[in-house]
């Protein structure tokens, strides 16, 4: 669906939707004071009694009622880390970002101006020919793309200037950033810092010692695309800071041995479930793994929790492994005024790996490491 989007406050439309932050501050002017309490997602109210208290973030100047991005958040429980929220004021849709140009001799998928492209209706693809040498050439690309986006991650750098470096990468490549006008994403990644579950829209907010962010990287190589995401630290990060990036990667890992041919799909979600059963961390149901091919997305559906799927894996199947993991046991989220940015609801912090798997004909291998 796509959203119109909103660049008067004072228009008199009504509200996207309404959510309003209610803090333990340590002085009710702490809070009064700064215009980020209240912005737009679900309507339900959210106490976090565990915050002692709220001071600006780095990034934020002092007087600046209408540009913040982020609050610094000393968590009891999740640690100290800047909250990432809309800019203000708020712009809905995403109708004025302008999307990067790619060259136009670089070939594209269809929904961003390419030609119809035959589905596997199976969702798998042929081994042992030249559909599965593509397959793999696209998802060696997107690990390459992946491991020079960490090389950019740094205090300073804004998610904008990641995203830039990354599309010019790609398209010296001969590839398509697979994300750019796929249902009409504007950027080239995603960019995922803090709170932010999945699908954040780069910008100009910079990385803040102490962060961490997931960069979601997709491209598009002779016919198919490659997926692939990891969480980075940026500068020093606390440790429930680091243990969630690491529990994000060893779910993935436990999902990963899950899987085989005449395997249950089921299974990935099991594998992840009891992993986290004994942690405070929680899986999001909402968010899900694919298939993937010669589309970006496909069946199968990958649950990354519990789940009565029957479906088996067959070899040929190609899919992501992709758990959204957050801090404590509350898995709800909102939907910045973008229509694409997942915020957790109650701005614990949320960490991502992704990985692409291969069901062969003995066994299963992770083709994005």
């Amino acid at each position: 669906m796509e959203l119109d989007y909103l660049d008067d406050p004072d228009s008199g439309m009504p509200p996207f939707i309404t959510f309003r932050f209610e803090f333990k501050a340590t002085t009710s002017k702490e809070v009064s004071s700064h215009p980020s309490l209240s912005c737009t997602a679900p309507t339900r109210t959210r106490t976090r009694a565990s915050l002692p208290h709220i001071k600006k973030s780095s990034s934020d100047e002092e007087g600046d009622s209408t540009d913040s991005h982020s609050l610094s958040i000393p968590s009891i429980d999740f640690g100290n880390y800047a909250v990432v929220l809309p800019k203000e004021p708020f712009v809905f849709g995403v109708g004025h970002i302008a999307p990067r140009s790619v060259p136009n001799h670089t070939p594209r998928p269809q929904y961003a101006g390419g030609p119809t492209v035959p589905q596997d209706e199976d969702g798998k693809v042929k081994l042992g020919g030249e559909a599965e040498q593509r397959l793999r050439a696209a998802a060696a690309l997107a690990r390459d793309v992946r491991q020079f986006a960490e090389t950019l991650v740094k205090p300073n750098t804004t998610t904008n200037e990641i995203d830039a470096a990354v599309h010019e990468y790609i398209v010296a490549r001969s590839a398509y950033p697979s994300p750019l006008l796929y249902s009409g994403y504007p950027r080239s990644c995603c960019t995922s810092v803090n709170n932010i579950i999945t699908h954040g829209i780069p910008d100009d907010r910079a990385l803040e010692d102490g962060d961490i962010v997931c960069i979601d990287i997709t491209v598009y190589l002779n016919g198919y695309h490659g997926d692939t995401a990891e969480t980075f630290l940026v500068g020093n990060v606390d440790a429930p800071g680091m243990e969630i990036v690491n529990i994000a990667r060893k779910a993935v890992e436990a999902g990963i041995t899950a899987c085989g041919p005449g395997r249950a799909f089921s299974g990935i979600g099991r594998a992840i479930h009891e992993l986290l059963c004994d942690t405070n961390f929680c899986v999001s149901p909402q968010f899900r793994g694919h298939g993937i091919g010669t589309a970006f997305h496909r069946k199968p559906w990958i649950i990354h929790t519990l789940n009565d799927e029957p479906e088996v894996m067959m070899p040929g199947h190609c899919f992501t492994i992709e758990p959204c993991i957050i801090q404590g046991k509350a898995p709800s989220y909102w939907i910045f005024p973008d229509g694409w940015t997942a915020s957790t609801e109650d701005c614990a912090r949320s960490a991502q790996t992704e990985h692409m798997v291969l069901i062969t004909e003995d066994g299963a291998e992770v083709i994005t490491q």
